[in-house]
């Protein structure tokens, strides 16, 4: 499991500022803002960019704010595109195949020591 994030982002994160990392082939993150117990996450995909099938101890809800994608959560592979969204539970298997170039906006509970380096 993770240890508590000590640290949090700054009050306010302008995107035009902050970071944006190359994750996976064809798809890129920027972290938006975290304390220990939330992380929001800007992800945007290429088409055909796969987000691999993985499962974490973290709650996930998720935004699709542009594009269309196939997401698989549990077994149950469902079509979203802009303005939909979608939960997963900790530990559940989850992914997503990219149909349309987009972009989803990600929040975890706790924050994702994982993407900050601080894996413990």
């Amino acid at each position: 499991m993770h240890r508590d994030i000590q640290r949090r982002s700054p009050a306010f994160t302008p995107a035009a500022e902050t970071a944006i990392e190359q994750v996976d082939p064809g798809i890129r993150r920027q972290i938006l803002g975290h304390g220990p117990d939330l992380m929001v996450c800007r992800v945007w995909f290429e088409q055909g960019a796969i987000g691999r099938v993985h499962s974490h101890p973290h709650s996930q809800s998720s935004y699709v704010e542009s594009g269309r994608f196939r997401v698989t959560i549990d077994g149950e592979e469902r079509e979203l595109e802009a303005g939909d969204g979608f939960y997963v539970a900790p530990f559940l298997d989850h992914g997503a195949l990219c149909l349309e170039a987009g972009c989803l906006l990600d929040t975890f509970n706790p924050a994702r020591a994982d993407f900050l380096g601080e894996e413990g």
